[in-house]
């Protein structure tokens, strides 16, 4: 626009804000209601991530802590890490933080510097207190520049005070009264004979305590001007006016500035500083930074809006985007560590991207965009996966880093006992046990005497903390495990659990779902199902109190010897139905 260029240079703009989004680590993160595994391999392998030189890893947890992981926390002086509860792209992903705004105070002048200077079409204006008023546009402030008036002295008002004026022409303030009170004023360049200065007032209707006069080095018309007692004499041009007329307007508290710019340059500046409170719009687009992508995909997709703001609880701005924005989000990055199934993986795993997957369970993986590292090894945990990745890459593990390896390791195969144990566990424990200057059999006591899960938890609570939901077929269900030394606090809350157990089922919308409560001391289970009658009645082990707890001597691994047996189960049901 024509005037804009020669509005910028009349007041000094501040460093450019930053627009930039905060950048997000990549997490490393466990399954839902994690285990010890899940919990020490995000820990160990951020800590390989840095041993080896990349940057931008951060271990991270989607479910809460346990007894047991809290005391391996504790013996190795580790810390939790950081909760999060779900990876959903939501507006402060994309949000702008500390965004170009303008006041409602502010002048015309400063709204079009930030929207010249950073090339943007809406700025969002907010009051004193920070609440978001509504926004001001290229185009509402070109309408109010260039409008259509049916009255001349629309195209001469200004909204401001004598204090913003001198601001937006950049001048020199002589003497001024009453200069911060905001009035309706009206600019007149003085650029006609004395006799028609006097008069074209008067057929305008413009009151004379209201006029702005814009003049050069004409004196004449400054006497003229103090005489009718006009608000502001502004002499351009780099003139000064003579020192016994500006003793007159002293006497008359007729306002004086000075402008080095000329005259249409001037009332250009005069009209831009009007402030920006009266030509706010107040129908902007706000969103809460809460809200999912998803659903303001839908808001905005018929909304014209140049600029979209995003409010707290108190209509406070916190930042904003614009379609743009929304259209081309960034993604959050996962790298996935104990699990490779996106039910099992943190909320919104699937609307982001997966980077890596370190696992050494089954496989259930989504499919991806692009290639990405997935190493799956059948270990007895992903800590071993882990040890072996620190080895084979001739990097040590701090000692603290080591022992809790050692006791995701101890923990997954119970010190070596789980059939999924490998020789390459027992080696790579020994390996660790002289980093962290660590006895196994001390970690494992230490561990599995940490609490039981069935006397401190609620049945409710024992059969999420260590829950996995798995798909078969047209079945899903879910599998939890704990573990315990004897039997003993499992008889007493029996009943209990399989009410917990059918609630959630029922909550979950599953087929069934089982736990499998072990002893550690006698390496053998005892296992509950509620649900699905045909998949009951198919299990061939004995019945430890009909209909649903079984007797599982010798079953200890749900990965290895359980889900292979509800596998062969569920395609049994399949073929007879």
């Amino acid at each position: 626009m024509p005037y804009a260029s020669s509005v910028v240079v009349m007041s000094s703009v501040p460093p450019p804000l930053p627009l930039a989004r905060s950048a997000q680590p990549t997490y490393i993160i466990g399954h839902k209601n994690p285990d010890a595994d899940a919990i020490c391999s995000a820990l160990a392998y951020a800590a390989f991530k840095e041993a080896s030189g990349q940057t931008g890893f951060k271990p991270a947890r989607c479910g809460n802590s346990n007894a047991r992981i809290d005391a391996i926390l504790n013996r190795f002086g580790a810390t939790l890490p950081e909760f999060v509860g779900d990876v959903i792209p939501r507006i402060e992903d994309i949000m702008h933080r500390d965004p170009f705004k303008v006041s409602v105070d502010d002048t015309c002048a400063r709204a079009l510097e930030l929207l010249d200077l950073h090339d943007v079409r809406a700025l969002p204006v907010v009051g004193s207190d920070g609440r978001l008023e509504g926004y001001v546009s290229i185009f509402s402030l070109g309408d109010y520049f260039i409008p259509k008036p049916k009255r001349a002295t629309s195209m001469r008002k200004v909204t401001s005070s004598i204090n913003a004026i001198i601001r937006s022409i950049g001048g020199t303030e002589v003497v001024s009264y009453d200069a911060t009170t905001v009035d309706e004023l009206y600019v007149r360049v003085a650029a006609m004979e004395l006799e028609s200065f006097g008069k074209s007032a008067t057929v305008e209707g413009i009151p004379n305590n209201k006029s702005v006069i814009v003049v050069g080095d004409r004196s004449d018309v400054h006497l003229r001007a103090i005489e009718m007692g006009v608000r502001i004499i502004i002499v351009t041009g780099g003139h000064r006016m003579k020192a016994d007329v500006l003793e007159r307007a002293k006497a008359a508290k007729v306002s004086v500035a000075y402008a080095d710019t000329d005259s249409a340059t001037t009332a250009w500046a005069v009209r831009a500083s009007t402030l920006v409170g009266g030509l706010v719009q107040r129908d902007a687009f706000t969103f809460k930074p809460q809200e999912k992508l998803s659903v303001a995909r839908r808001r905005i997709v018929q909304n014209p809006a140049l600029i979209c703001n995003v409010i707290d609880e108190d209509g406070h701005l916190l930042g904003v985007f614009t379609k743009t924005d929304i259209i081309n989000p960034p993604r959050a990055k996962l790298v996935l560590v104990d699990h490779n199934e996106l039910s099992q993986a943190v909320d919104g795993a699937a609307e982001v991207e997966i980077t890596e997957v370190v696992d050494h369970h089954r496989l259930g993986n989504a499919p991806t965009h692009q290639p990405i590292l997935f190493i799956n090894r059948p270990l007895g945990s992903t800590c071993s996966i882990v040890a072996d990745m620190f080895r084979t890459a001739d990097l040590k593990p701090t000692p603290q880093i080591a022992g809790l390896m050692m006791c995701g390791i101890i923990s997954d195969t119970l010190l070596l006992q789980s059939p999924t144990t490998t020789p390459l566990d027992s080696d790579l424990l020994q390996w660790l046990s002289r980093l962290a200057d660590a006895d196994a059999r001390s970690l494992a006591d230490m561990i599995f005497n940490a609490g039981s899960v069935l006397s401190t938890l609620s049945p409710a609570a024992a059969v999420r903390a260590d829950c996995k939901l798995y798909k078969e077929g047209e079945r899903r269900f879910s599998v939890s495990q704990v573990e315990e030394l004897g039997f003993t606090n499992f008889w007493k809350c029996e009943d209990a659990l399989l009410e917990a157990l059918e609630k959630y089922r029922m909550e979950n919308g599953l087929s069934f779902s089982c736990l499998l409560v072990t002893d550690i001391d006698t390496q053998s289970s005892m296992f509950l199902i509620r649900g699905d009658a045909e998949v009951v009645q198919a299990i061939t082990y004995p019945q430890k109190r009909p209909p649903d707890i079984f007797d599982l001597p010798g079953i200890v691994s749900r990965k290895k010897q359980l889900m292979p047996y509800l596998g062969s189960l569920l395609g049994g049901t399949n073929e007879s139905a």
